[in-house]
């Protein structure tokens, strides 16, 4: 799939990964519409970058509906979450085990549902922001894991429905198989674990092999999106030192 001339919504698109995949998408002709809460930081994108942004809480289920009613994408990248809140098991409150369930997967759920309920055209993609820990654990941050498996599942659900529904979309799982420092979940995450292992977040983040900067994930994105051996895959593992893995062919 070309991406000159695509439409396509990037939710949490103001800053982070979610910036720098509007970032790439924008070099290569697409026509993006960023979706975040905060106001100044959607009009510093616009500004700079010359896209169009609608400020809205990702949660927010009519939201969901009435954004991709009115912009129709051809690619929707749901990207947003929020940070998680670090703690060992045995400290951390419900209300901070959850805010990852109550903000990622919540959105997840409706973002999905206005997918396949309005739905996108036929042909659309729909990339769902999964993590490393969805495969190993992580056991600093609460429900952080589970939500990101949770959303793994979900995309898989999504592509079922889909096709019982005969609408020919694509949901894709896409799994960061490190850490990445320079944003706010990286960070919160390397400084926790570094800080229970007595090292710098520098080393912590060093034990992953090759960095993956924001940018160079962003552009691992992008291919999974232009390049057509990637067209028909399910689950994608993004990881400085091998690029991109296909976890998973089919989403059965």
């Amino acid at each position: 799939m070309s991406l000159k001339d695509k439409t396509v919504v990037v939710t949490g698109g103001s800053r982070g990964l979610g910036l720098g995949l509007v970032e790439a998408l924008v070099a290569h002709g697409a026509r993006v519409t960023v979706v975040a809460r905060d106001a100044d930081a959607l009009e510093s994108v616009r500004a700079r970058l010359g896209v169009a942004t609608i400020a809205a809480d990702v949660t927010d289920e009519a939201a969901a509906h009435r954004i991709l009613a009115e912009v129709r994408p051809d690619i929707l990248a749901l990207n947003a979450g929020a940070k998680p809140r670090m703690g060992r098991l045995d400290q951390v409150s419900w209300a901070d085990f959850t805010a990852t369930w109550e903000t990622d997967v919540k959105a997840g759920l409706y973002w999905l549902q206005a997918a396949l309920n309005l739905p996108l055209k036929p042909g659309s993609r729909v990339l769902v922001g999964s993590s490393g820990a969805a495969e190993n654990g992580s056991p600093l941050s609460g429900g952080y894991a589970g939500a990101k498996r949770m959303l793994w599942f979900m995309a898989k659900y999504a592509n079922k429905v889909a096709g019982q529904k005969g609408l020919g979309i694509r949901f894709q799982a896409i799994v960061p198989q490190q850490i990445i420092g320079g944003t706010g979940v990286g960070d919160a995450g390397a400084s926790a674990y570094a800080r229970a292992m007595g090292i710098e977040p520098e080393a912590f983040l060093a034990r992953f092999g090759a960095p993956m900067p924001p940018r160079q994930f962003c552009d691992h994105l992008v291919a999974v999106l232009d390049d057509p051996q990637y067209a028909t895959g399910f689950a994608f593992g993004l990881k400085g030192d091998t690029g991109i893995t296909v976890l998973e062919r089919e989403a059965a």
